[in-house]
């Protein structure tokens, strides 16, 4: 419970009644209340993963029922909160709560997605399982995975390290999760801690896409991303909450990192010197990090080079991507330039994602790469240079994808005629009816007549983050945006306007659920504010 006075903790009792009796108008009520109550945004993030944490796990991300292989979900509680950490720095400061009140609509919905795939309780997940109508009482949901104690082991840190991420990499969950706490205690090896965290989600992406619904699309990155930003938010002291929600889904299965094996294989073959460079399948693995001397280059990109890796990213089968990121690190080009690059890549993937349908491969895409930046620029693991190939896959994934499952084109995105001669406010007000709309290639061409008519950016990027927030009922709509948004903010590249461009086409096009704009009438109503 919130180490608050008894006022405010009476309120965060109501919202966890609210939350896990699967009441979404009740929870937000309560919400508001924290807000007229000026409770600061940390601290109703750190309850809500307190309190939804037990119960957004589920045994394993993958069921056979009868015979037949299902997903089974990530959920978005978490990532979605450490959204509404990051978007209120790119809305009005009246807005600074609204990402979190899709946070809290979203969570009454999200619980026991496992129990909700198979039509034992409503929800997101439940849409099309549930039979048990609209009105309670529901079924209380399932915690999957008890919390646990710290298990402190012998040894060096590194090799206590190592051996965490083996338990991973293995499925040994519980001790898995043990042994992190153990190693957590260790305060002035937390950094260390957190990379190798970071790292096992982002090493774990599936092997194929076409073809296939059950593959993790990049989520143990996210989660452990969002593990780690939202501990920094509310403070490590008081964060066990938010390890417990995301920590100890990293080991849970199915795992896949068939990837990361290529990129290993590829720096012993390609990258590494002459003198450690693989000569047999029988050889024991490498004593040093093959591609370690070429951590510290930091050499951009020449237009030709970005466009032959675009090119053999997105149109040319494998191994075309492979060959060309080594060629580039292998002339001294940086990790974070040619990521740069790949974005760019991923951009143009949404941009060319005609139906609502076919969106989670080239979201969930852009989103890796985006966690993949914050990675880069935040650690410096030893094998940070491998995960560009791990990217360089799933880039090449989605691309087969979306061409094995071409569907008509989604229309004209050129500027409208005549928008050479509007204000700017103009445009933005088109662009905003269009996102509400739910028109992608409208809202793509008043993008592009607002970038061609030289206008502040600035404002753009404020308006395509308030469309984003203003739809509800699946955090992707925030997600996505934001990771766009920060690294349009971030790339220095020439083309990095294609993220933009693809920011509206996403808010737009991707597949919605209900009545979306529900839960920021009901924001703007409770904290006194008109639309626009």
């Amino acid at each position: 419970m919130a180490h608050t006075g008894n006022g405010t903790a009476a309120l965060y009792a109501k919202l966890e009644d609210r939350y896990l009796e699967r009441d979404q108008v009740g929870a937000t009520l309560v919400f508001h209340d924290l807000v007229r109550a000026g409770r600061p945004l940390a601290e109703i993030a750190r309850e809500t993963v307190r309190i939804h944490g037990p119960y957004t796990h589920v045994p394993y991300h993958q069921r056979i029922d009868r015979g037949f292989f299902r997903f089974v979900n990530n959920d978005h509680c978490l990532l979605s909160t450490r959204s509404s950490l990051f978007l209120p720095a790119f809305v009005a400061p009246e807005l600074q709560y609204l990402p979190m009140a899709q946070t809290v609509w979203y969570v009454p919905t999200a619980l026991d997605p496992w129990n909700q795939l198979i039509g034992g309780a409503p929800g997101h997940y439940g849409r099309r399982t549930w039979t048990g109508g609209k009105t309670g009482p529901f079924p209380k949901p399932t915690a999957h995975w008890p919390d646990q104690t710290p298990l402190q082991l012998d040894g060096p840190f590194e090799e206590r390290l190592d051996h965490w991420l083996t338990l991973v990499e293995q499925g040994q969950v519980i001790e898995a999760y043990r042994v992190f706490l153990g190693l957590f205690e260790d305060r002035e090896r937390r950094r260390e801690l957190f990379a190798q965290l970071a790292f096992a989600g982002l090493i774990d992406v599936q092997d194929r896409m076409l073809y296939n619904r059950s593959y993790t699309t990049g989520h143990k990155s996210f989660r452990a991303r969002a593990t780690i930003e939202i501990g920094n938010a509310v403070g490590w002291d008081d964060a066990h909450a938010v390890l417990y929600a995301g920590v100890l889904d990293m080991a849970v299965g199915p795992r896949w990192h068939s990837g990361y094996e290529m990129a290993c294989q590829v720096s012993w073959l390609d990258l590494a010197d002459d003198d450690h460079r693989n000569q047999s399948s029988l050889e024991a693995s490498p004593s040093i990090v093959c591609e370690a001397r070429f951590h510290a280059s930091k050499e951009p990109l020449t237009p030709k080079e970005a466009q032959t890796l675009i090119e053999a990213l997105t149109q040319a089968p494998e191994p075309a991507y492979i060959e060309a990121i080594t060629t580039l690190i292998l002339a001294g080009k940086g990790a974070v330039q040619i990521l740069d690059t790949m974005q760019i890549a991923g951009a143009k993937l949404i941009l060319e994602t005609a139906d609502g349908r076919d969106y989670s491969g080239p979201q969930h895409c852009f989103q890796y790469m985006n966690t993949l930046r914050w990675f880069l620029s935040t650690y410096e693991h030893p094998h940070r240079l491998k995960l560009l190939y791990v990217a360089g896959n799933f880039i090449n994934q989605v691309a087969d994808w979306l061409r094995a499952t071409a569907r008509p084109s989604q229309g004209d995105t050129r500027p409208p005629q005549g928008s050479a001669s509007m204000s700017a406010d103009e445009i933005l007000q088109k662009l905003d009816a269009a996102q509400i709309a739910m028109k992608p290639a409208e809202s793509v061409a008043w993008t592009r007549a607002y970038l061609e008519g030289g206008h502040d950016r600035a404002h753009l990027v404020g308006t395509l983050a308030l469309d984003a927030l203003k739809h509800g009922n699946d955090t992707h709509n925030q997600e996505v945006a934001l990771c766009l948004l920060d690294d349009y903010r971030r790339n220095p590249g020439g083309d990095r306007e294609q993220l933009l461009l693809a920011c509206a086409q996403h808010t737009a096009g991707h597949q919605k659920y209900g009545d979306t704009l529900e839960p920021y009438r009901r924001y703007l109503e409770a904290v006194g504010l008109k639309d626009n």
